[in-house]
């Protein structure tokens, strides 16, 4: 940097340091007498600890209550003590950023969880970010491989598209992410595991990532036991770690599971700051913050990210405020229904309530009238199989159905696929345009 340049930023230093005091400790909040700062800003509450002696445990500002400044820790609040000396750094949490950390598995603040340091050489991002302009952000008019023929075939992914996975717990969503980023020809996955049980993140990336996997990966973890802040920060911190390599010039696959437990640590923090329960008991805060999150991945001028987003749905119902807001903010939902799973299909994909919104723009024509010929099928099976269940439907009656049945049990094997299996794009097209035209698998 030059003479020049250092001479311009002596206004912008802080040449002396912010301080409060805390005041109340109430639940998850802590109530501060100062410092001067602004809601987002990270502060170090300095505590005297047992075990460590003088010791900082960091909070954010996410609320004022007159001229109180309250704030919401990043870890547990034991320690923490009325009198203890509040440092204000005037920031929002950053992190550290680059290709080093591929392989790696992070916390919500960006540090890796094995204890190790991090490499040098990385850069600085802060983890909250405005969403690219959208007249800067190219159409969207590539296709991305996955590798799982239902998606490939029936509703098949742009590159830069995002798309949500809607399932109740159990029906298979861990180990469709864990399929699509060991299958992909996306340039880098970045893996948000945000609210998982302490054992299922092991487990994800061992048996569904795999070593080869986690190569091409960046995991970010933040468990159900960590405080609120932390699960919402670890959304954060993938999606500013995925926006890294996308304004590099990469095609990066993020992969968020799940974004229910991101907007239920919202509404914890929503209801301690004092917001009213909206609908459902989410506060107006969690429906503001998921559009700024989702909206972030996506197309700009230098790259991609083409994002998957799971939800849980509460009894399975696809309605709920959650699962209803982010199918209209994303472009598409892939549904994972418990009957498929529970006769055995995997991955359990109901492909008549699931949509691509950018299918039709992105493959050939002869795709398309391929796939809407099967799901055609398909639907009408599905409407008649009571009747042909118990024997009421007689052959010869419809042609539609006959039809529907001939072909039921090709197109169920088409959507079948063992999580190991990895099916090329050009392969998925062929056999769907083959079933099709009337031959067999």
């Amino acid at each position: 940097m030059k003479a020049s340049q250092l001479v311009e930023h002596i206004p912008s230093v802080q040449t002396f340091k912010k301080y409060g005091r805390i005041t109340r400790v109430v639940g998850l909040m802590i109530e501060s007498q100062g410092p001067e700062s602004s809601v987002g800003d990270v502060c170090k509450i300095h505590v005297q600890s047992s075990k460590n002696g003088p010791t900082e445990i960091l909070a954010e500002v996410v609320g004022f209550k007159d001229e109180i400044v309250v704030l919401m820790p990043f870890t547990s609040i034991r320690e923490i003590s009325i009198g203890c000396l509040v440092e204000g750094t005037g920031s929002p949490l950053e992190i550290k950023v680059g290709p080093e950390l591929i392989g790696k598995v992070l916390d919500s603040m960006g540090l890796p969880i094995d204890g190790h340091n991090l490499p040098k050489g990385l850069a600085t991002v802060q983890t909250e970010e405005d969403p690219p302009n959208p007249l800067t952000r190219p159409p969207i008019n590539e296709t991305l491989e996955v590798g799982v023929k239902a998606i490939d075939g029936m509703l098949t992914v742009g590159n830069g598209q995002r798309v949500g996975i809607f399932a109740g717990s159990g029906v298979g969503k861990s180990t469709l992410l864990g399929m699509i980023a060991r299958n992909t020809e996306a340039d880098l996955n970045v893996i948000a595991l945000i609210g998982e049980r302490g054992r299922e993140v092991r487990e994800f990336i061992e048996r569904d990532l795999g070593p080869e996997g986690l190569k091409r990966s960046i995991v970010v973890a933040a468990t159900s036991d960590q405080p609120a802040l932390m699960r919402i920060k670890g959304a954060f911190t993938a999606t500013a770690i995925a926006e890294y390599f996308r304004n590099r010039g990469l095609n990066v696959m993020l992969m968020m599971d799940s974004v229910t437990r991101v907007a239920m640590a919202q509404r914890e923090i929503g209801l301690a700051v004092g917001e009213p329960p909206a609908t459902r008991g989410y506060t107006p805060s969690v429906f503001s913050i998921l559009p700024k999150l989702l909206e972030r991945t996506g197309t700009n001028e230098h790259g991609s990210i083409t994002a998957f987003y799971t939800v849980l749905v509460d009894g399975d119902d696809m309605n709920e405020p959650i699962a209803d807001t982010v199918r209209g903010i994303l472009d598409g939902h892939i549904v994972l229904d418990r009957t498929l799973a529970n006769k055995g299909q995997y991955p359990a994909i109901n492909v008549l309530k699931s949509v691509s919104r950018l299918m039709n723009h992105i493959v050939s024509k002869e795709h398309v009238q391929a796939a809407e010929r099967l799901r055609e099928l398909y639907y009408t099976y599905n409407k008649s199989e009571d009747l042909i269940n118990i024997g009421a439907y007689k052959r010869g009656t419809s042609k539609e159905i006959d039809q529907a049945i001939h072909y039921e049990p090709l197109i169920t094997a088409f959507l079948k696929q063992g999580y190991l299996d990895n099916v090329s794009m050009q392969q998925s097209v062929n056999e769907l345009i083959s079933l099709s035209n009337g031959g067999g698998l």
